[in-house]
């Protein structure tokens, strides 16, 4: 049975409901909140209405997160109890507009494996003695030891297809219950926003009646500016639920195609006519700086060595979480019939990053966050033409374009006796799982899999996605509607929760419905082939 840190749960609560207290005395008018009021006009102490959230961490450090309604000193206090009894101080970035007043800290030499509680304090940049209500939030640091295991949650595709904040049905609801499993972490798999897709103030349901959006002047159009990007980013977080929930569980943050727009590729040139800027590298470079700024990444923060998504996240001898990148480095979509593919979806690079990564792992297990699927056929029809946006290509033979590439690193795995791989994704808008076997394959050379789908947080359900046989993938279960883009209100919105036992190692999946409701339980077993 895992073993979690002792008094831990009691004390998070407490937390929270200081945190709620605290957002409640922070609400900010309506044109604060959307960001149109200039700082000079405001008056008052700094505030942080858009909450707090912590990322990366690590054993003995975490990056936090916070937005100033303007120009601020960020300051964190942190200790190892709740009543900050010997907090310690940490002296974070000023806030300005050229972050969008948001920013992040990192915190150095925590104890390992145990829960942090941290406030962040803002300061009058000309009076530094002059600071508002502090904003709290907790998590924990990664064990070193084995014993304490692992459990973590996984979704993505948040406020997708007009379907946005709907208080009436209860927000984003969907993170009370994660937050109710305690988890270590939450990996947000992608697509956490939806800059291609405009929030209108209502929509009709299926049944007739009416979804109410909350709504903001950025999210009445697609984002092409850096403002309106950020104010996609700002746009989630006025969602109570979210907020709480960020207080609560730090991320582990990817992204996919609605952080820009539809299937996109680099050096791709628009048509969709709601554009003015057309070129999608343009569009690319304004989208990775907002999500950089709005969420605590550690390649993406001021200062990293290099801009990039793709990273390592080392969670203590159970679980190493490799984070993908399947958008910034991919070729063109196209049919995906290449019989050479060196690009392929990760580009060159970061298939040698990954390779050199999985080799030095000495993890239990290893869990290789993608963006998208692998062997989900996932099409781009979006000029007219038979076009794939994701890896599977519908050919059930030989590895063909973006496949190859995938063929390579199965193989590698295989011949370096890699173990505890386990796929995990979201995209698709469904919940599954897919068990992949070489004797049911066209490629044979590598070592059994599983790979688990979860999704949407919020946003549109779709029927699921055939199967492509290049990799022998066969759907063992599956929860999807008949019709496409089924609202909110219509359930088919899922998470996944992983859950690794310190004693035994064992790797437990659940899939679960947006109450928490478990739809599907798959146990693994650490270092076993074939299972």
């Amino acid at each position: 049975m895992s073993h979690r840190p002792s008094g831990s749960l009691p004390g998070r609560r407490s937390v929270l409901r200081g945190s709620l207290a605290a957002s409640a005395a922070l609400s900010l008018p309506a044109s604060t909140v959307l960001g149109s009021a200039p700082a000079f006009a405001l008056s008052g102490r700094p505030k942080a209405g858009w909450g707090v959230q912590t990322g990366d961490v690590s054993a003995h450090s975490g990056l936090v997160w916070v937005r100033a309604d303007r120009p601020a000193r960020m300051i964190v206090e942190a200790s190892a109890t709740e009543s900050f009894r010997g907090a310690r101080r940490f002296h974070g970035p000023l806030l300005g507009a050229d972050t969008d007043f948001t920013g992040t800290t990192r915190l150095r030499g925590l104890p390992a494996g145990e829960q942090i509680h941290y406030r962040v304090l803002l300061a009058d940049p000309d009076d530094p003695r002059r600071t508002g209500e502090p904003v709290t939030g907790t998590f924990r640091t990664t064990p070193v030891k084995r014993r304490d295991g692992v459990r973590f949650v996984w979704s993505g595709d948040l406020a997708g297809q007009g379907w946005g904040i709907n208080p009436d049905f209860g927000g984003y609801r969907i993170f009370d219950a994660m937050g109710k499993l305690d988890p270590d972490f939450f990996l947000f798999s992608g697509d956490t926003i939806y800059a291609d897709g405009p929030i209108a103030a209502t929509a009709k349901l299926p049944d007739g009646s009416t979804w109410r959006n909350v709504t903001t002047e950025e999210k009445a159009k697609v984002a092409e500016t850096l403002a309106e990007f950020r104010g996609n980013f700002r746009y989630n977080l006025l969602d109570e639920n979210l907020k709480r929930f960020n207080a609560q569980v730090p991320s582990i943050v990817q992204w996919d195609d609605h952080e820009v727009t539809n299937n996109w590729y680099p050096g791709e040139t628009l048509t969709d006519a709601r554009y003015t800027e057309k070129s999608v590298d343009i569009l690319a470079a304004r989208a990775q700086r907002a999500f950089g700024e709005y969420f605590p990444i550690s390649t993406l923060r001021p200062g990293a060595r290099e801009g990039r998504v793709h990273r390592v996240l080392r969670h203590g001898p159970l679980l190493d979480v490799f984070v993908l990148d399947m958008r910034t480095y991919r070729n063109a979509n196209s049919p995906g019939t290449q019989t050479t593919d060196p690009q392929g979806i990760l580009g060159a690079e970061q298939l040698e990053w990954l390779k050199r990564e999985l080799s030095r792992s000495r993890a239990v297990w290893k869990v290789i966050a993608a963006d998208m699927p692998l062997g989900l056929l996932v099409p781009d029809t979006g000029d007219g033409k038979p076009n794939i946006e994701a890896v599977a290509q519908g050919d059930p033979g030989a590895p063909l374009g973006r496949e190859l590439q995938i063929a390579e690193l199965l193989r590698f795995v295989k011949h370096q006796k890699i173990t505890g791989t386990v796929w995990l994704t979201a995209d698709v808008h469904y919940t599954s799982a897919q068990h992949y076997q070489p004797s049911r394959a066209a490629f044979t050379d590598f070592e059994p899999f599983w790979e688990f789908v979860s999704g949407p947080l919020n946003a549109g359900a779709f029927p699921a996605n055939a199967l492509d046989n290049t990799f022998g993938p066969e759907r063992v279960f599956v929860k999807a509607p008949t019709t496409a883009n089924v609202p909110p209100a219509g359930g088919y919105q899922f998470f996944g929760e992983v859950d690794i036992d310190g004693d035994s190692g064992e790797l437990t999946v659940r899939l679960r419905e947006q109450d928490g409701t478990v739809l599907y339980t798959k146990v693994l077993q650490p270092g076993l082939v074939g299972q």
